[in-house]
């Protein structure tokens, strides 16, 4: 039989190298981590990371050569690791149960909120204008309502906190596979892509308003309070106040701040104030009821270039440099357990693969409302809606607190529930780049 050629001859290389590797490897790992009962703790932990961070980047590896983003191949590295034990391999099950894992998946999702806020500035906000003030707004809104609606008519025996927080997850945004579409085709500059990457960062913010009000509703229910209109409305005036006055206050404090660290002498402070400044209005965030992801994402907002100024004139890397490779290990874990939280036996219900398809259709037709907002003329709105449709990395932290959170002792988001919504960002992911592509070639000849 002939090598194969080309990329399809390339990616079926690493498929066997993949399936090889597992062959070997897993059961291995297995037997190393049977009797361990007296090991150190953290040796266990190990044995996970390495399995993890090595299936993260074989699955990686293959989304990007499918000419996806890396980050759907983690997930659905995650999927099939996860799901191991249907095919009577559960040896492993034991690691993906670590607490200490857990807590290194939520730290990587402060730190990925962190980086995404670095990639936009206040000054990028003020400048998208209108136009994308208004594409992001109906970009939340349209989805949340069909997300609310789907949820509702798919899950009729679920409480009013349930819909609410579906829609929700709908609400986010994730433009990265957009922008490299844009890019690869050099269409960047256009009114197009810079109306979808400025209601991008607008839509990150009031995804996160959306997720702290749905959060807040339910931890006053927990607390016994109830629902009610003032409490609801005073959740999104703190939200917003957060947001603001971290804004405000890190304008002005925050270069003073980085200035005077700039004259120690030590290396590596630099990235250890920036890593502290995500981490304090994280609890900032937390502290005042709201997630700690919406204070993470307000700290890289509010740090820009200027931050670095006097680090870099000294010859040391840009904090967006640095923060990079910590993004780099721990954002893959968090997307390997999202992929491994989906439990593939749930689909073996017809109501879950509906519910998953009814939320994918709603999440594509609620992101079309985006290009309602668009009146310049010669803009293309059918671009704009196509462009908005990811959920990505974002999609998957808004379903994955809705799974550790619960009302009345009953789990906002439940294992079914989840795997519906993990397939959603799947399939939204995987359609963008076809569907955008197709566009910008009929807008490209219409022009012609």
């Amino acid at each position: 039989m002939p090598p194969p050629n080309g990329s399809s001859g390339m990616l079926a290389i690493s498929m066997r190298r993949l399936l090889l590797t597992a062959a070997i490897f897993l059961p291995t790992a297995a037997l190393a981590s049977q009797g361990t009962d007296h090991a150190d703790p953290v040796a266990a932990l190990a044995l996970a990371l390495v399995i993890v961070l090595s299936v993260a980047k074989l699955g990686g590896e293959l989304a990007v050569r499918l000419g996806h983003p890396a980050v759907l191949g983690e997930l659905l590295a995650g999927v099939v690791v996860g799901n191991l034990s249907l095919v009577g391999f559960s040896a492993l099950d034991p690691l993906w149960a670590s607490p200490s894992l857990d807590m290194l998946a939520r730290l990587g999702v402060l730190v990925l909120l962190f980086e995404i806020g670095l990639k936009s500035t206040v000054g990028q906000m003020l400048k998208v204008g209108a136009p994308s003030l208004l594409v992001a707004t109906l970009g939340v809104i349209t989805p949340f309502g069909l997300g609310w609606a789907a949820s509702a008519w798919l899950l009729p025996g679920q409480g009013v906190y349930v819909h609410a927080f579906v829609g929700a997850t709908l609400c986010a945004t994730s433009v990265g596979i957009t922008a490299r579409v844009f890019q690869d085709l050099g269409r960047l500059q256009t009114v197009e892509a810079r109306i979808i990457l400025g209601a991008a960062v607008i839509d990150d913010v009031l995804g996160l308003v959306v997720l702290a009000v749905v959060g807040g509703s339910i931890a006053a229910v927990n607390n016994g309070v109830g629902f009610s209109y003032g409490a609801t409305a005073l959740v999104v005036v703190k939200a917003l106040l957060f947001l603001a006055a971290s804004l405000i206050i890190g304008v002005y404090l925050s270069p003073r701040l980085f200035r005077l660290a700039s004259r120690l002498q030590a290396r590596g402070v630099l990235l250890a104030l920036g890593l502290a400044w995500c981490f304090l209005l994280a609890w900032l965030s937390n502290l005042i009821g709201l997630a700690p992801i919406v204070g993470a994402f307000a700290a890289g907002l509010i740090l820009e270039d200027v931050h670095s100024r006097g680090f870099v004139e000294r010859g040391e890397h840009t904090l967006d440099e640095l923060i990079a490779p910590i993004s780099a290990f721990l954002a893959p874990v968090f997307f390997v357990l999202m992929g491994m939280r989906t439990d593939l036996r749930a689909f073996a219900t017809p109501s879950v693969l509906g519910l998953a398809l009814a939320l994918t259709v709603a999440a594509v037709l609620g992101k079309q409302a985006c290009s309602l907002g668009v009146w310049r003329p010669g803009v293309d709105r059918l671009t704009i809606g196509i462009g908005m449709i990811p959920r990505g990395e974002v999609g998957l932290i808004f379903a994955n607190i809705g799974l550790g959170l619960s009302v009345n002792g009953q789990p906002v988001v439940d294992r079914s529930t989840f795997s519906a919504l993990v397939v959603m960002v799947i399939l939204t992911t995987l359609v963008t780049p076809f569907a955008l592509k197709a566009s910008l070639g009929r807008r490209r000849r219409e022009a012609g």
